[in-house]
């Protein structure tokens, strides 16, 4: 079934017909991340007109992570910019090493609890960017023997301009991971798209569960846009998610205090910029399931989802789920990327749609480093099957 999702993407499709790669005049500079502490105002109007929408790169999300999270001083930032403006931004690293192997990189900076890593780029500056890029890899590539380029939405805007730029320059490279994740796009409504989802049995089995659980108290769902009460229900949140297998799993945020600050700040950043909706399930105005999604038109990104284990036999995070299928009747948002593992076995019992997310490596530098790359890349890749997204 086509989708706007799809429909989005397809507008991407011209850049395989011809790609110009002479390097406009546009400048890309290396940046500490610190430096950006000034530039919050164009990081965020960047954001605005992102040609592909990734909040876990934006202002509010992005220098949360930095201040919070460990090891993060060698990170810096690719900025590149367009008649003085601000029109692309990707954090970078340099690792002495690719996953288990000591083989020195270039790679993007993402963490555990960065869902996305595709860059920031202006519309229309997508070619530009890419360009600038791989040019300054190339001119700079220290000990690393290739770009390795992670999270990236796959046949997306940015993807599909970095293909045909690579095509183009007959650079080597390759998808090296590839893994299908549950997303929410349809042109149905909330109802229809439960019916088509789900079998008769399964939503009477639901009905059920919320009137059972209905007659433990006063069951009530909550959706909110607005920045009041933020820290309580961060704090709520950290709390339920902590409660469960991830807090014995020792994965959970509020387990360490570092993605604990992310969150509570990060989820403060989002609301004061229009970014945050809050779901929440709860029974006698305890929460038993709750959801924080980012709104990043024309997506969103279901960012983090907990559930009350004592109440598992009522299904709370399901029922929360078929609450929040409600976006589908938003104008501003095509498509909702669930930011959750392949074969997830709750999230993907509703959400039929599915966005791949890939990984790729990429030749940097002279003959000779090109030349070794291509060994790795093909022992690699001698590993890895790809198969597109359904």
């Amino acid at each position: 079934m086509a989708s706007r999702y799809q429909d989005a993407n397809a507008r991407s499709d011209g850049y395989a017909d011809a790609v110009d790669l002479r390097i406009p005049a546009h400048t890309l500079t290396c940046l500490p991340w610190r430096a950006l502490e000034g530039r919050i105002a164009e990081w965020d109007r960047l954001a605005l007109d992102a040609s592909e929408p990734n909040p876990f790169f934006e202002s509010w999300y992005l220098l949360p992570s930095l201040l919070n999270l460990p090891a993060t001083d060698a990170v810096q930032v690719l900025c590149f910019e367009e008649d003085g403006r601000l029109a692309g931004l990707m954090p970078i690293t340099r690792s002495p090493r690719y996953y288990r192997w000591p083989v020195p990189n270039l790679s993007s900076w993402v963490h555990d609890n960065c869902f996305c890593g595709v860059p920031l780029v202006a519309r229309g500056a997508e070619v530009a960017f890419w360009l600038a890029l791989l040019r300054w890899a190339d001119a700079n590539p220290g000990s690393s023997l290739f770009l390795h380029m992670r999270g990236i939405t796959e046949n997306g805007p940015l993807h599909t301009a970095l293909t045909a730029i690579l095509e183009a320059d007959g650079r080597p490279s390759g998808i090296v991971h590839h893994e299908a994740r549950a997303m929410l796009a349809s042109e149905l409504g909330p109802d229809a798209y439960l019916e088509a989802a789900m079998s008769g049995k399964k939503r009477k089995e639901l009905r059920r569960q919320t009137n059972r659980l209905a007659e433990r108290g006063l069951l009530r769902f909550e959706r909110r846009h607005d920045t009041a009460d933020i820290g309580p229900w961060a704090d709520q949140f950290l709390a339920l998610e902590r409660s469960g297998w991830k807090g014995q799993a020792g994965s959970a945020m509020a387990c360490d205090p570092g993605t604990a600050a992310l969150l509570r700040q990060a989820l403060d950043g989002a609301a004061a910029r229009g970014r945050l909706e809050r779901l929440t399930l709860s029974l006698d105005d305890r929460p038993i399931a709750m959801l924080a999604t980012f709104l990043t038109p024309p997506g969103a990104y279901s960012f983090k989802t907990a559930f009350d284990e004592e109440f598992a036999a009522y299904s709370p995070g399901v029922l929360l789920q078929r609450e929040n299928l409600v976006v589908l009747d938003r104008p501003d948002i095509a498509w909702t990327d669930s930011c959750a593992s392949a074969d997830h076995p709750m999230i993907e019992r509703i959400w039929r749609e599915k966005r791949g997310i890939v990984r790729l490596s990429i030749a940097i530098g002279g003959p000779v480093r090109r030349a070794a790359f291509q060994h790795l890349l093909r022992a690699e890749r001698s590993r890895v099957t790809v198969e597109p997204a359904s």
